[in-house]
């Protein structure tokens, strides 16, 4: 576990002004054809660079997160364990908070989807909702790889063959 005391106000501030500026939080939606679920639902923070020891440092200091290629000498440190965000992740940027109003608000979003998926509620279509509803604030609304719309859709589709397969089993 992170021990967010230890880590020196410079290093702290700096990674926090550093998020606040190239980091995201997002919640993601990976259709998965393997789970009971159509959706893997992920909350995730991440930073690309094209300074890769820059990561490295953010990866050290809170202690998780992966550091991945992703394209045109670009870097991306990223975050997306629920015990890392948190363990690690949410206590330090309580620490170390943001200064532009966008990042609090997003990183209150962020905090209230993590408390949300503790309790479970991404494994059933009723806190989908919400927390889509809570996505919706969130990054200016951002771009999306999957509307509302799609990713209720599948859940749909998902009870609607289970009551298919519960009612063919009983006749």
């Amino acid at each position: 576990m992170l021990n967010v005391p230890r880590i020196p106000d410079r290093i702290g501030y700096y990674f926090a002004g550093f998020v606040d500026g190239e980091g995201s939080f997002h919640l993601s939606f990976r259709r998965r054809r393997d789970y009971t679920l159509p959706w893997k639902v992920s909350l995730c923070l991440n930073v690309s660079q094209k300074d890769k020891v820059v990561l490295a440092l953010f990866k050290r200091h809170l202690k998780c997160g992966t550091i991945r290629y992703k394209s045109d000498d670009v870097w991306m440190f990223e975050v997306n364990n629920l015990n890392a965000i948190h363990e690690n992740v949410i206590p330090f940027f309580r620490r170390f908070g943001f200064l532009s109003a966008k990042k609090k608000r997003d990183f209150a979003i962020f905090r209230r989807m993590a408390e949300l998926m503790k309790e479970k509620a991404h494994l059933d279509k009723p806190g989908i909702v919400e927390l889509l509803k809570l996505r919706r604030e969130m990054n200016d609304g951002g771009k999306r790889k999957y509307t509302e719309q799609e990713i209720l859709a599948a859940f749909d589709a998902v009870e609607s063959s289970e009551t298919t397969r519960r009612t063919s089993s009983t006749c």
